[in-house]
């Protein structure tokens, strides 16, 4: 499910760089710069390279993670290494956050609880805003110590796992907060949809 909701997060993202590439940039030219759909600031053509080079990673991961989930996060990782365009650009750190959720996601399903919960650090120093993807990273951050406390039980540490579980419980309560936020921000004044 927690994948279903980053691919949901990225393929918004996506979207809207798919949409501005047909808008207003020529697909034979390489312009220094495309003009948005609205006549706002221009789109840089690094951004849309960055989001569809991010698309087709995630979609590499998509067919990797059950047979080969390592090479599926090497995929992943290659995003957060690579190359990225110039300039604090949300969009692009929004597809960073995203890919940290997916690579602690992936990490944890694999018993790297520690590694896991460090992209999901670094993911929210992407996502710095209130948004779907902050509440997402917290989302990922319980669903690690959900995993960390049932390995933990396995092994019988009692005392580890009921910490864990209440880490998990926390880190929910938190995403739940952060999109509630981000629903009530998206609906008129008044409350009423």
């Amino acid at each position: 499910m927690t994948r279903a909701f980053g691919r949901l997060g990225l393929a918004l993202l996506l979207a809207l760089g798919a949409n501005l590439t047909v808008s207003g940039c020529s697909q034979t030219d390489a312009p220094a710069a495309c003009v948005s759909e609205d006549g706002g600031e221009p789109i840089s053509p690094a951004l849309l390279a960055f989001l569809s080079r991010a698309r087709s990673a995630h979609h590499i991961a998509d067919q990797l993670e059950q047979a080969e989930p390592q090479r599926a996060i090497q995929t992943l990782e290659a995003v957060i290494q690579g190359p990225k365009p110039s300039g604090d650009l949300v969009e692009a750190r929004e597809v960073l956050a995203d890919t940290r959720a997916r690579l602690a996601d992936l990490k944890s399903r694999a018993g790297r609880f520690d590694e896991a919960l460090k992209d999901v650090e670094a993911g929210l120093t992407e996502a710095r805003e209130v948004s779907y993807f902050q509440g997402h990273l917290f989302e990922v951050r319980g669903l690690v110590e959900e995993r960390r406390a049932v390995k933990l039980e396995a092994d019988g540490d009692a005392e580890g796992a009921a910490r864990a579980k209440a880490r998990a419980l926390t880190a929910f309560e938190a995403s739940m907060n952060i999109q509630e936020q981000v629903i009530d921000r998206a609906l008129p004044e008044g409350g009423a949809p």
